[in-house]
């Protein structure tokens, strides 16, 4: 593969996926780590939102939710997901398949652990994709979770992350004429070795 080279070089696309993403941090305005997220319901309509994902790490693609959400009870249904990063500065994008499984351990703790307090407390109170009379009984519940979790609120155990492992994994790279980069690797399974190819444009 003398040909992937430069920004596509690398035998592990995880690696190179953490790279991009370095690099995209250090161009992008706003949310660089920003992930449209696809699932499918119960009946296999697709749905789609924006997360933000918060690591690659050795195994796959993390970010986090409340498990009550639309998009948690499509994830678990399914088991499944797909999400396409996309870069408007570097004119590049990352799209993945792949299994999911949950990320509830000491990772999602030191993760929400590390996040604002009004952001901890506001997990606590957000009764996710469920309906809301109105922001003032939402700032309520606020309220009232401020006066009883206290200054260092616990994981609520309703909330917690959710790990993509790729079957899939394709970068893709503006080209003049619209002759784009693009080189997909593949596995049959996660222990199974990674394949790549080039794909037309």
């Amino acid at each position: 593969m003398s040909e992937r080279s430069g920004i596509f070089a690398g035998e592990d696309p995880l690696m190179i996926a953490r790279d991009w993403l370095k690099e995209a941090e250090a161009n992008e305005v706003n949310d660089p780590n920003a992930i449209a997220l696809s699932t499918v319901d119960a009946s296999g309509l697709p749905n789609a939102r924006m997360v933000l994902l918060k690591e690659i790490d050795a195994h796959g693609f993390v970010f986090y939710t409340n498990y009550g959400s639309a998009k948690a009870q499509e994830l678990d249904h399914a088991g499944k997901a797909a999400f396409v990063m996309h870069w408007k500065s570097l004119r590049r994008q990352l799209r993945v398949r792949g299994i999911i499984e949950r990320e509830e351990g000491e990772q999602a703790d030191e993760y929400y652990a590390s996040r604002s307090l009004k952001s901890r407390l506001g997990a606590w109170a957000s009764n996710q994709s469920q309906p809301l009379e109105s922001r003032a009984a939402l700032m309520a519940e606020v309220a009232k979770i401020t006066a009883t979790k206290g200054p260092n609120p616990k994981r609520p155990p309703f909330w917690g992350g959710y790990r993509i492992l790729p079957s899939e994994i394709e970068f893709w790279a503006d080209g003049a004429f619209r002759l784009h980069d693009r080189f997909v690797w593949r596995r049959e399974g996660l222990d199974s070795p990674w394949g790549v190819m080039r794909l037309n444009p």
